[in-house]
């Protein structure tokens, strides 16, 4: 675990967590970061009492007599979900929050890479289209290409640390991009990071061939 989280959420996306209002992908990075940091998750428990008071102090919206059973026939007739593999019990220290387990079905070492240049690998996880969520694995002292965003990228470091123009993030960290920064996270000496790391649109490369490569990479 990390001794001293630095970067935390926004309340925005606590707000938006708590209300059910963002892309699943986003609330994977803030179930995680939530399951690590004391702060944010005092912060979320706030929020989710305030939402409470309000859905209290709502009017009973009026409902048809065959309602339920309305509902009881969609949900039967809806497709069922594909189940996501459990994430077995770690005895040890474990470098992915339980979050992130449940959607790999284990730890690290249950990963499945996907090289993507220079050292970096990649692994994309299962969610909803309109956001996309990946795990990073960046060797130490490596950089992955420098790019700006067409949208919000959340990412949270799991294991290492990189700094970028902005400032260093360790174990713990996220970082939230938006279209205002252009800036190339670099992997401290030392350790290799691995991060989680979320967008709602592609990222802006800003050389060449990592350009010609975004499509196939799906970044």
């Amino acid at each position: 675990m990390p001794q001293e989280i630095k970067h935390h959420l926004t309340d925005a996306l606590l707000m938006g967590y708590s209300a059910g209002t963002l892309p699943e992908a986003f609330n994977l990075v803030v179930a995680s970061h939530v399951s690590l940091c004391d702060e944010c998750r005092a912060r979320l428990a706030e929020f989710d009492a305030v939402g409470g008071e309000i859905v209290a102090m709502s009017e009973t919206a009026e409902m048809s007599a065959d309602s339920l059973a309305l509902t009881l026939a969609a949900i039967s007739d809806a497709p069922a979900e594909e189940e996501q593999a459990a994430a077995p019990e770690i005895t040890g220290t474990a470098v992915l929050p339980r979050p992130i387990r449940e959607y790999v079905g284990g730890d690290v070492e249950a990963v499945k890479w996907r090289k993507i240049g220079g050292g970096v690998r990649q692994a994309i996880l299962r969610t909803s289209k309109n956001a996309t969520a990946r795990l990073l694995y960046i060797p130490a002292g490596c950089a992955v290409p420098d790019h700006g965003h067409a949208g919000t990228e959340l990412t949270l470091v799991l294991q290492g640390a990189f700094r970028d123009e902005t400032d260093r993030f360790g174990a713990g960290d996220v970082e939230v991009a938006n279209e205002d920064l252009d800036h190339q996270p670099v992997a401290e000496d030392g350790e290799d990071c691995i991060c989680l790391a979320a967008t709602d649109a592609p990222l802006k490369f800003n050389a060449m061939i990592p350009k010609l490569a975004q499509p196939f990479l799906r970044i």
